[in-house]
């Protein structure tokens, strides 16, 4: 297991294997070569010096659908990080209470 924040320095969740999961215990994505989609195989974002980040123009990329495993129980959130600064045609990966 392994926290995650996103680039703006909202605390995510975490990752397991190859899977993503927000701090509340929901099964939100599948990380294929750093880069995660949803159930639905739509592209959510990319994982960039260990924080969760959107490329803008990767919106339209596909992969497969996945069925998502059960809620978990959840964890108490860790602190938020400071943001780092936005690359150009980037935004902020979507925050758990987007799922």
């Amino acid at each position: 297991m392994k926290w995650v924040w996103t680039w703006g320095g909202e605390f995510f969740g975490y990752f397991e294997g190859d899977n993503i999961w927000t701090y509340d215990g929901k099964h939100t994505g599948k990380i294929q070569n750093n880069l995660i989609y949803d159930k639905n195989g739509r592209y959510l974002g990319e994982i960039i010096n260990e924080r969760l980040i959107t490329n803008d123009s990767k919106k339209s990329y596909i992969s497969s659908s996945f069925t998502p495993y059960a809620n978990r129980g959840g964890y108490a959130p860790y602190a938020n990080y400071a943001g780092y600064a936005m690359y150009a045609g980037h935004s902020d990966f979507p925050f758990p209470n987007e799922f």
